[in-house]
């Protein structure tokens, strides 16, 4: 075998008529507690539902002064719908 391997042995257990091997020497799990998962824990409640007028958001009133119009945006989407027309 290659240096820095183990060798395995094997020894048979158990009742005469009933063989078993075990495998002795080797690597195995960590069997203390410390090692061992912890139990499940309860798991938190799920997160409350958000009123209807929350989740779907609030609908205001429209502003009172109107809406801001910039005079040259009419003039950028007509800039563009040429540049389509072109190609």
């Amino acid at each position: 075998m290659g240096a820095g391997r183990m060798e395995m042995q094997k020894i048979k257990i158990g009742r005469p008529g009933e063989e078993e091997e075990v495998a002795v020497g080797g690597w195995e799990t960590p069997k203390r507690a410390e090692f061992r998962i912890p139990a499940a824990v309860r798991c938190p409640a799920p997160p409350k539902k958000k009123s209807p007028s929350v989740a779907f958001g609030k609908r205001g009133d429209p502003p009172k002064n109107g809406y801001f119009h910039p005079p040259d945006l009419e003039a950028l989407f007509a800039l563009f719908s040429r540049r389509e027309a072109c190609a």
